[in-house]
């Protein structure tokens, strides 16, 4: 037997599920090497032998270069060895090779050659289940690694000659793509109307059609899970789905025909542009034209539209059957539950509410929502990270092998570590009833089998009331508390790889510190291990606890009362006169006399929620932050002024809010005190992060925090701080928010473990 030189690659990243073993075969092909190529459970593995003339370097060139658009390569190793002579290039079977594990595709959006095919291929006409290795759902099938048919909930569909052929052939764009099917063989929808059932295609789109142009409202399956539509320019039929959803204030997202369509409706930039029809389609939050706007419930009055265009088959022949111009597309679900995926739970409890609900029968095996971004000085900023983007991990400066972050209470994501990867999971949402936190554990266990996690550690919230940290004790693991704020600022340190101190600001609505107060306006110098507060917004009372997150009066009044005790009630403006009408200011402020129910907080958030109650903006919330998000959105963009604060120990902010109290009065309109408001915010970040770096502090800023999706803010803030020469980090693959919180968790956890290890050598 002759055995030859024989070239092994490793290649490691986002590497299966995307086309890259086709696509390694063509490249060989093109160079007229001999070899295999494979997926592993750590990847995809390369056996090359050269045919008469050295090609490896151009080879390696050729796959860096020209790799699958969705792919994502980390790193390439190689090898060399003597094996047996190959005869031509051949994909082989998948198999294990270790513990290790590859990264997971996310799902990804049609391409335009399946949507070519859907109109050319016999097979395929108007099927709305075409897919390629390309494009077609990813994350939200998979069962298990590494990525083969078997291993996927299509798995019951049996290919048929056609498919086969496709799927065998290397010249085809269908060679070896997992979800490949066609309307012999494939999945198909099934439409429910109270008890009638319609599986005929052209009916269903028909009978949809009809219902949605009526004003009808329909539950429809998508690739990670249901979904609630209606016709967005029809204001009857968006408030009848706000009832559905048992949602009263929250903006819907938009699904448009096309991005002609979305220019009518709102300003888009050229990035925004490039992310909204991008593989991942996610929701872009853009701004609404005032020339054409949507009914007012959509957005509810927000100047922003969340748009997003079609990314699924079915999308398409819905719009070619529609003369509407776009459709409210919001997640499946009833108030805070988790976006449905099961069809039986979805005909159950979607179908009493709705005209119709329209399923499939191929499987979501993984829940995954929509994702949310929007735009900051022309760069992409996370707001919910799912469908298109998780699970692909961040790569980190140190081995976290092992340990499980169990994430925040609100917005909830969590991450696992896998040597010196950080995976994050999709959205996971409100950790508060049974149903998410059911959705919660039930995704912790598979993230757990998909990527051979064997825990040994488990990261927490400080907060002892929080169902994640009840989590993380319920598992009887080593424990490594972390403190709310400090992991905030670590997540933005792991993702950018930062090793140094830095000076994080992080600014949100809650987090318990390690004083047992609630904090939310720090100013914190850390590294992974520790971190020092410098200094805070000054404590204020928080009336009611909980209670004044959804009431923002309750900010206003703990504001009010420092400034003018009970001289307050003199005061003529909106807020004081609603809480006299009902009665309540009393009791109010009996509560903060006696210290009854009213912890300390010196959280960002709850300023803004005091200042939009102070000028009128908001009184009483309907949803999380929608205090600050509507006070941003009256901002006036071409007031320049600002107003008196004191620094300190703790920052002082009561001069400010006696002249806006002063400025309310006298009828200045919110938008004027709004902008002040947030330049003054932005003046305190960069004097207070000038102070500390003259005092030989870092001269690296990272922003975290929900108070960072304010889109202004941020924009602000970081012009200001890069012209005073810092370096400014802000995460821009997770969530700023609680989101993202986990991945800092992780940080930490596995940066104290090191400490400890270190310290017993």
């Amino acid at each position: 037997m002759i055995h030859e030189l024989t070239y092994i690659f490793h290649v490691e990243g986002l590497v299966q599920g995307v086309g890259f073993r086709p696509f390694i075969y063509r490249i060989a092909r093109r160079y007229g090497v001999r070899g295999t190529v494979e997926n592993s459970n750590d990847g995809v593995w390369i056996h090359v032998q050269e045919n008469g003339k050295p090609c490896i370097g151009a080879l390696l060139k050729s796959i860096e270069k020209e790799a699958p658009p969705a792919s994502r390569i980390w790193r390439i190793t190689s090898n060399k060895t003597k094996e047996p002579r190959y005869h031509d290039f051949r994909i082989i079977a998948s198999r294990d090779r270790s513990a290790a594990i590859t990264r997971v595709s996310p799902d990804i959006a049609v391409c335009k050659d399946c949507l070519q095919d859907m109109k050319m291929q016999p097979n395929r006409l108007d099927y709305p289940f075409v897919n390629c290795t390309n494009c077609g759902p990813r994350f939200s099938i998979i069962e298990d690694l590494p990525y083969d048919r078997e291993k996927t909930t299509m798995k019951v569909f049996t290919m048929c000659p056609s498919c086969r052929k496709e799927y065998e052939d290397v010249n085809d764009r269908r060679f070896h793509a997992q979800p490949v099917a066609c309307a012999d063989c494939g999945p198909h929808y099934t439409l429910w109307t109270g008890k009638k059932r319609e599986e005929d295609l052209s009916v269903i789109l028909k009978d949809i059609s009809g219902l949605l142009t009526n004003g009808g409202v329909i539950a429809v399956k998508g690739i990670g899970g249901y979904f609630l539509a209606c016709d967005a320019t029809n204001a009857e039929a968006v408030t009848r789905l706000r009832s559905v959803k048992l949602r009263e204030g929250k903006p819907f997202a938009v699904m448009f025909r096309d991005i002609k369509t979305v220019k009518e409706y709102a300003e888009v930039s050229p990035e925004e542009e490039k992310e909204m029809v991008s593989w991942r389609r996610p929701i872009v939050l853009v701004r609404e034209k005032k020339e054409k706007e949507m009914p007012r419930d959509v957005s509810v009055g927000f100047p922003t539209i969340g748009a997003m265009l079609p990314y699924m088959p079915f999308h398409y022949l819905l719009f070619e059957k529609l003369s509407l111009p776009a459709l409210v597309l919001t997640s499946g679900n009833l108030a805070d539950e988790p976006i449905i995926k099961d069809d039986e739970t979805a005909i159950r409890k979607l179908g009493p509410v709705t005209d119709a609900v329209l399923t499939y029968n191929r499987r979501i095996y993984n829940r995954v929502d929509d994702s949310v971004v929007f735009f900051a000085n022309n760069i992409r900023r996370m707001i919910r990270r799912s469908r298109g983007f998780a699970p692909a991990p961040v790569i980190l400066p140190f081995d976290a092998d092992g340990i499980v972050a169990a994430g925040a209470e609100l917005v909830n994501c969590f991450c696992v570590g896998k040597g010196r990867e950080a995976i994050m999971s999709q959205h996971i949402g409100d950790l508060k009833n049974y149903e998410t936190w059911e959705f919660y554990t039930e995704a912790i266990e598979r993230f757990k089998k998909l990527f051979r996690i064997t825990p040994r550690l488990v990261a927490c919230d400080l907060h002892p009331d929080y169902l994640s940290t009840q989590y993380a004790l319920d598992t009887g693991l080593p424990l490594e508390r972390i403190q709310h704020h400090h992991a905030h600022i670590a997540s933005v340190m792991a993702e950018n790889a930062l090793e140094k101190k830095v000076t994080g600001v992080a600014f949100d609505g809650t987090g318990l510190g390690d004083d047992g107060h609630i904090w939310g306006g720090e100013f914190l110098v850390c590294d992974y291990v520790d971190y020092k507060r410098i200094t805070h917004l000054a404590y204020v009372p928080m009336p009611g606890g909980d209670l004044a997150t959804m009431q923002p009066w309750r900010m206003a009044l703990a504001y009010l009362y420092i400034l003018y005790g009970k001289e307050l009630e003199n005061l003529t403006l909106p807020v004081i006169e609603k809480v006299k009408r009902e009665g309540l200011l009393k009791p109010v402020m009996q509560m903060m006399d006696k210290k009854i129910n009213t912890p300390l907080t010196s959280s960002m958030g709850r300023l803004f929620d005091a200042v939009a109650s102070i000028t009128g903006v908001c009184m009483d919330a309907g949803f999380h932050a929608e205090a600050p998000m509507r006070l941003e959105a009256v901002i006036s963009p071409d007031e320049k002024g600002r107003y008196p604060w004191n620094p300190g120990r703790t920052i002082d902010v009561r001069p400010m809010i006696r002249r806006i109290v002063e400025e309310a009065g006298r009828g200045i309109p919110a938008g004027i005190i709004s902008a002040r408001f947030h330049h003054t915010i932005a003046d305190i970040i960069v004097t207070v992060a000038k102070e500390i770096r003259q005092n030989d502090g870092p001269d690296s800023v990272v922003l975290a925090g929900g108070t960072f999706q304010n889109r202004f803010l941020l924009e602000e803030t970081e012009i200001l701080l890069e012209k005073e020469g810092f370096r400014v980090y802000y995460p821009l693959e997770f969530p700023v928010n609680d989101g993202g919180i986990a991945l800092g968790q992780l940080a930490v956890a596995a940066a104290k473990v090191r400490r400890r290890e270190k310290k017993n050598r």
